[in-house]
């Protein structure tokens, strides 16, 4: 299977059309997000996706934390250069490898984690570094200026941008060229749509990547009780999977189970087939091989301008599917 690869933005970056999502193959020290990790069967996946032509890992500093990176650095080993790896950073991590819980952008420590980055991921570039969250008491001509040195001296390729208004897009972009942001986007969650974002990164030609492009899982249709979720999982802490919200989330999730019956293929290859048609790059998580083949897969899927019509009438545009995440977190995002 040859994945086709597209532009990611203009600055000459280009991607598969689907990544994987590396963050749930090594829990948080804090919380048992997505279960327990399993790191034999997470490289296994990382090396399942490249020989289906999977290259492009989404990893952050904040995973783990530190963890993630230094996992990717083991699944490559010396094929560095046969992979496109995204990292992150801004979410504070001090010198004992703990996470402060602030958001910092300053100059010195976007040097700071950029280093670590390296350090932990074994190699002396990366691809494409996102600032995390905007640091709102940091100027983003501040942050972006030191990525931009990153960029000067070799160890940045392109910079990206996480979860921003278009108005810090713009901003940015002024001070050194923005190849690409990434949000969460997926049929239960376009605000970067409803928000106008979309349309800015069309009109100066940046990429966009869809975290989270199956809801949190709700859209792989496996969620059917809050109890499917494990004891401390942190998607029983947010609105979505929360009282009325769970509910209606689950007719909508059954409607679109259906649709993708009738087209024989799973729920979440639907919905991700729906993001790529849109020109958006997806980077569905996942640790196990047999949904990696199963997310890759849906690269072939076409849909035509009907299906398209149907899904968006399943799910339109401001649907109210409840908070992506718990209030604290809301906060963060630049919107």
């Amino acid at each position: 299977m040859n994945l086709k690869h597209i532009a990611l933005g203009n600055q000459g970056l280009e991607v598969p059309v689907i990544g994987l999502g590396c963050m749930g193959m090594t829990g948080f020290e804090e919380a048992d997000t997505y279960g327990k990790s399993d790191e034999k069967e997470a490289i296994a996946t990382i090396h399942r996706s490249f020989e289906l032509g999977g290259n492009f890992l989404d990893t952050a500093d904040l995973y783990g934390p530190l963890k993630n990176e230094q996992l990717i650095a083991k699944a490559i080993g010396k094929q560095r250069n046969q992979y496109i790896i995204a990292t992150k950073f801004g979410w504070e991590i001090d010198d004992s490898n703990k996470i402060t819980w602030a958001i910092n952008g300053k100059k010195d420590y976007v040097k700071k984690a950029a280093e670590r980055s390296l350090k932990n991921l074994n190699t002396d570039y990366i691809d494409l570094y996102y600032m995390h969250r905007l640091d709102k008491n940091v100027p983003i001509e501040e942050t972006v200026g030191a990525m931009s040195e990153l960029v000067q001296e070799g160890k940045v390729k392109y910079i990206g941008l996480s979860e921003v208004s278009s108005e810090t897009v713009k901003r940015a972009h002024r001070v050194h060229p923005v190849t690409a942001v990434q949000s969460e986007y997926s049929l239960f969650e376009r605000t970067a749509e409803e928000k106008g974002v979309l349309k800015t990164l069309q009109e100066l030609g940046i990429g966009f990547v869809a975290y989270s492009p199956l809801g949190r899982g709700f859209l792989s249709g496996q969620i059917k009780t809050v109890d499917d979720l494990p004891e401390h999982d942190f998607r029983r802490a947010i609105p979505r999977f929360q009282g009325d919200y769970f509910q209606k989330n689950i007719e909508l999730v059954e409607a679109i189970e259906k649709m993708a019956a009738e087209k024989n293929i799973t729920s979440s290859q639907l919905a991700l087939a729906w993001i790529m048609s849109k020109g958006i790059v997806p980077i569905p998580g996942t640790k196990r091989r047999k949904y990696i083949e199963q997310n890759m897969a849906s690269a072939s899927v076409e849909l035509s301008e009907n299906d398209l019509g149907k899904l968006e009438s399943i799910v339109p545009l401001g649907t109210d599917t409840g908070d992506p995440y718990d209030e604290f977190s809301m906060g963060l995002l630049d919107y």
